[in-house]
């Protein structure tokens, strides 16, 4: 792709500011350039915001942004790294920041911001944006996995109510409750697995944690291998308890399986709880996912914020980074898209996750990650695997589970899912080097 093609393509994407000339430092102006996905609305506002408290805070500094959609980001970043146009920075969703660092797209942190902002983010986020013993990205907040129940189907069917992570219920608990609230159900279709979210990243988001649970893994931690680990007995056991849920779960084609109280469970995340606390009310509560062995397991990560690799201006950009990642930043983003804020401090004094609030259970799983050290029956959220790998490890794993819920075998399944890993891992030299690598 030429420069001028490329440039005539951010023109057309951009949506917050026009599209110029080349752009120049002059004495008194300089300009950073800031790439972000399309996000909601009130989370554009708010990043918005967020830009222009930093221009009045550094005079002198402008930040230019374009807002992409979602779905075109990646393709767009992809173009911007063939041909050498990255922006000063640009956001990453989370399990993709070691395959674009390992694409040379990121410039590593660790030399560019303060230990401070290390300190203040939550381990989680420490753990996602550390690859090769190096930090590439600082995010603003993180997510979460959890089972929304009906507290009055529940309570009617005699189901209990776990307390927290330590006290899930057994792969045996919830075949049991999903039989005892079917009972009382008129088509026994009781649980939301929000099939409607399609095919994609939602699948290995969504369901990777019940691999961990079971004790086993996407891939092998050292070799990245999949061969013997993602088709392991552990593993087939895990997607064959998800396949005898089906049965029990409403496809949810409208959207409304939850809050029209057609079911009682919901297995989604963080950014459903407004609309669910608003059409459920007292009757809402949190439960963590269940524990097949190995200990409850959630899921973790999110948008991210990184220097791009071509900056010249890789200060101004790490000052921003950290701008929009401090605990102000965090308070506002949170605010508008409900998820986790990123900070110990912004995570403390939130009204919905802090100490004894609605979402608490999230802050209590993030704050015992397995990121960063081993898998364990007591640690709970596992980031998706930190590895340039990542694109084709999703995509293999999301198709083992879409047929599974489409009733095909799991052993089955999982061995295709396996090969196609390791065919990419042979394909790409085990991800040793990159065509631009640090």
């Amino acid at each position: 792709m030429t420069r001028a093609r490329s440039a005539a393509l951010l023109c057309a994407l951009a949506v917050l500011t026009a599209c110029g000339g080349p752009t120049s430092d002059t004495a008194l102006t300089r300009r950073l350039t800031l790439w972000t996905h399309g996000g909601t609305p009130a989370e554009q506002a708010a990043l918005r915001t967020q830009v222009a408290g930093f221009e009045k805070a550094h005079a002198g500094t402008t930040v230019a942004i374009t807002v992409i959609q979602e779905g075109d980001y990646g393709d767009t970043v992809q173009q911007a790294v063939a041909a050498g146009e990255l922006p000063d920075v640009l956001d990453v969703d989370g399990p993709l920041i070691a395959s674009y660092a390992y694409q040379g797209a990121l410039a590593p942190l660790d030399h560019l911001i303060g230990d401070e902002v290390r300190n203040r983010m939550l381990p989680s986020l420490v753990a996602q944006g550390t690859w090769r013993g190096q930090l590439w990205a600082v995010g603003a907040f993180d997510s979460g996995l959890a089972l929304y129940g009906d507290r009055r189907q529940l309570a009617r069917a005699g189901v209990r109510v776990p307390s927290g992570p330590d006290d899930a219920w057994t792969a045996q608990e919830m075949a049991q409750g999903l039989s005892a609230l079917a009972a009382h159900d008129a088509d026994g279709k009781v649980l939301d697995l929000k099939l409607g979210y399609g095919t994609g990243e939602w699948l290995t988001y969504g369901f990777a944690p019940l691999i961990s649970s079971a004790g086993a893994a996407l891939i092998h931690p050292e070799s990245g291998k999949a061969t013997g680990i993602l088709d392991s007995p552990a593993a087939v056991r895990a997607l064959t308890t998800l396949g005898s849920w089906v049965p029990r779960t409403d496809p949810d084609k409208d959207g409304k399986a939850f809050t029209s109280r057609r079911v009682a469970l919901s297995w989604v995340g963080h950014w459903t709880y407004g609309d669910y606390a608003a059409a459920l009310g007292r009757d809402l509560v949190v439960l963590p996912l269940p524990d097949l062995g190995e200990g409850s397991k959630s899921g973790q990560g999110s948008w991210a914020w990184s220097v791009g690799a071509d900056t010249s201006h890789g200060k101004d950009a790490a000052t921003l980074v950290s701008w929009l990642t401090d605990d102000a930043a965090a308070t506002s983003m949170t605010g508008a898209n409900g998820a986790v804020p990123g900070t110990k401090t912004s995570l403390a004094a939130s009204a919905l996750v802090g100490p004894g609030k609605p979402l608490h259970l999230y802050a209590d799983q993030l704050a015992r990650t397995c990121g960063g050290g081993p898998l364990t029956a007591t640690c709970v959220t596992v980031p998706r695997p930190v590895t340039p790998a990542y694109p084709a490890i999703t995509a293999a794993f999301s198709a083992a589970v879409a047929s599974v819920l489409q009733g095909g075998d799991p052993q089955l399944a999982l061995a295709k899912a396996a090969r196609a890993i390791d065919a990419d891992l042979v394909a790409n030299d085990g991800y040793t080097r990159g065509p631009r690598s640090p």
